[in-house]
């Protein structure tokens, strides 16, 4: 992977299940400096069953007694509308990428030839599709939440086996909580990751302060994935969990600003600043 730093706005299905506002997140994105925008491409029906209820973070403004298929059904965009997303983000000259949840979406994103694909956390140990992703021998980002170091080794060595060449891996530290308190973070895998896999790395951001991707690339972190929304009270389970445009372009700034003073580090903070951050879990 790129040693240059790059955001992604995660804009994920806070589209609503509308194209038009995927359209417009994607313009926003793009002025407030991000390197890429993201969105989530799955299957409904392969993901959960209708009896399935959706985990708590999800409720919040949303109708409590909605299943969680009926509400992925809402957020579900088909083929043709990611090609024309896809064609869009060209158009506005910002880089598209997708997240894929099931093996039948990985198969349809690969005939948009895309050159990159981002591997969700809840997919890390899901051997067949990492079979099947790793077979494609494109870039590929993998979020590493709720995962432990074993699940993460198993997961690395299933794509090199099957074509993925390590220089085209990056990994994300990622919590898994919406949103993430700081002080849940754990940055310091960050660094810990590249020590280990000898990969690129990076952050899978859910908190929702604008400083704490500053404190990952002062960790190492090549890549930071931060969710954007139009409107944080909107209806939708992500909303909460992202940062609005404004915010967004804020710290877009501050990681500008931070690189045009000190630069990416690939060194690990002493004891000392590990207290000043205290972000890192003992």
């Amino acid at each position: 992977m790129k040693k240059k730093l790059e955001v992604i706005a995660e804009i994920g299905v806070n589209h609503n299940g509308s194209l038009a506002k995927a359209k417009i997140l994607i313009e926003k994105a793009k002025k407030a400096g991000a390197d890429y925008v993201k969105f989530q491409y799955f299957k409904s029906h392969l993901l959960s069953t209708g009896y399935a209820k959706k985990a708590k973070y999800q409720i919040q403004k949303n109708n409590k007694k909605e299943t969680q298929l009926q509400m992925l059904k809402k957020y579900e965009l088909n083929l043709k509308q990611m090609k024309e997303l896809k064609n869009f983000s060209s158009k506005k000259k910002i880089k598209f990428l997708v997240s894929a949840f099931d093996e039948e979406s990985l198969l349809d994103l690969k005939k948009l030839r895309l050159n990159l694909f981002k591997v969700p956390s809840g997919e890390i140990t899901n051997i067949p599709y990492l079979k099947l992703l790793g077979s494609f021998k494109k870039k590929v980002i993998m979020s590493t939440g709720m995962s432990n170091y074993k699940e993460i080794k198993t997961a690395v060595n299933v794509l090199y086996k099957n074509g993925l060449k390590k220089k085209n891996l990056c990994l994300l530290q990622c919590t898994s909580n919406y949103p993430t308190k700081i002080s849940e973070t754990n940055l310091s895998i960050i660094s810990e990751l590249k020590k280990r896999f000898k990969t690129s790395v990076g952050f899978s951001d859910h908190t929702i302060e604008l400083e704490t991707p500053i404190f990952a690339i002062f960790f190492g972190a090549q890549i930071i994935e931060k969710h954007i929304t139009l409107k944080n009270n909107d209806i939708g389970p992500d909303h909460k969990a992202s940062l609005n445009i404004s915010n967004f372009k804020k710290m877009v700034d501050m990681i500008k600003n931070f690189n045009l003073v000190a630069g990416t580090s690939n060194k690990t903070p002493n004891k000392i600043e590990i207290k000043n951050l205290k972000l890192v879990r003992k």
